[in-house]
């Protein structure tokens, strides 16, 4: 036998019913031999703790989700209003009428300065019964748990409930962002009309002294009103990416929890937002490209799949790779092919091509579970005599 059929066995042998992972996979050039019969050194990835003592793996690169970011914490009191004696004049009753509109606003951003701090006030309780659920949930996986334990399925709907709190915190953040808005307007027209009061006939210079003070009074009042929308702006900007990264953490930590053994954080806050969507990536399967035919120079696979037995345990061992590859080239796009073994009649290769098609769904149901955008995905099949059993092969592109 061949030393790189040696070396195959082996590897075979070696693997949790086999995954392998290269490491140089993802920078050199897209040429090389068969993953069955490649040359070059590859790094193997051992028979994970669960197959070994009936325990989850521990992850020891697994990192507990970001805090919550910080929310402002200015407190935005309006100054108040200097009285003014009235002077008898038409100007000077313009003037009163002008305080007396800047007071009721004054007083209708205290309220909406209320509702800002109550709404903080809030938001970080959400926050922190939420993560307090999800250390919990996280520290029972890292010391390992069986497969959908039901208490850690509690807590996860508990976590679930707290965020979908948050989100309701978000939406009375816009609300209040809305009544603001509404405010800053007025706030503007009352700078206006102060302004153009001054062009104003028959006023003595009390009124123009007095038009001067309520004309500060208005302009901090603005900007105070500026920095308000500001900072609430910013608020909602960096909860609502928050939350959109703890949802896909959260459908990342249910699959932890169905197998029962954490992996990490959604493979979705590592992945790109830039790229384009993948050409053809549907569902079902493509027919295999000249890159997986038998003549052409294929690609070496970031990882091998080899389905032998029954409950094969490739979950920790995809994840890992994948997150790697996610961390080297945060660009990188997938193809997941369904390796068939050609040994047999052609009955025995049909029912070989479908039990490969199923076990890649399988597959990419884990990833998209792990939280890898399934745009990022593109299937394939293909049968290869040199293949003893199915596999599946994954691909970076």
């Amino acid at each position: 036998m061949a030393p790189t059929r040696v070396a195959l066995a082996f590897c075979a042998a070696g693997l949790l019913g086999g995954c392998s992972f290269t490491s140089d996979a993802l920078w050199p050039s897209l040429s090389g031999s068969e993953p069955s019969a490649q040359q070059g050194q590859q790094v193997q990835i051992p028979p994970s703790a669960q197959e070994r003592s009936g325990q989850p793996l521990v992850n020891p690169n697994g990192a507990m989700p970001a805090p919550p970011p910080t929310l402002g914490t200015t407190n935005f009191v309006p100054p108040p209003v200097t009285p003014g004696q009235p002077t008898g004049t038409f100007v000077g009753q313009k003037v009163v009428q002008l305080r007396g509109e800047l007071q009721r606003m004054q007083q209708q951003i205290s309220e909406e300065n209320g509702r800002l701090q109550g709404i903080r006030r809030e938001t970080i309780d959400h926050s922190q019964r939420y993560h307090g659920a999800l250390a919990s949930i996280n520290a029972r996986l890292q010391v390992g748990t069986t497969p959908g334990n039901p208490n850690l399925v509690n807590q996860w709907n508990v976590a679930q409930a707290e965020l979908a709190r948050v989100d309701g915190d978000i939406a009375s953040m816009n609300s209040l962002a809305n009544d603001v808005a509404g405010t800053s307007t007025m706030s503007a027209y009352l700078l206006e009309t102060t302004r153009a009061a001054y062009g104003l006939t028959g006023a003595v210079e009390e009124d123009h002294r007095q038009l001067a003070i309520l004309e500060d009074e208005v302009n901090r009042t603005v900007v105070l009103i500026d920095r308000l929308l500001n900072e609430l702006s910013e608020d909602i900007n960096r909860q609502t990416t928050y939350l959109s990264n703890e949802r896909s953490n959260l459908t990342a930590l249910s699959l932890a929890i169905k197998n029962g053994e954490m992996f990490g954080g959604s493979l979705s806050n590592r992945a790109y937002s830039s790229a384009a969507p993948v050409a053809g990536a549907a569902p079902g399967f493509a027919a295999p490209t000249a890159q997986y035919s038998s003549g052409a120079t294929p690609r070496r696979p970031l990882v091998v799949i080899r389905f032998d037995k029954p409950n094969v345990q490739y979950q920790q061992a995809l994840y890992t790779a994948v997150s790697r590859a996610l961390e080297r080239r945060p660009q990188a796009l997938f193809d997941l092919v369904a390796v068939a073994s050609g040994r047999g009649s052609p009955g025995q290769v049909t029912v070989a091509t479908n039990r490969a098609k199923r076990d890649a769904e399988s597959v990419l149901r884990t990833l998209s579970g792990m939280g890898l955008p399934m745009d990022r995905v593109r299937l394939s099949a293909m049968t290869s005599p040199q293949a003893e059993t199915n596999e599946v092969h994954i691909y970076v592109r």
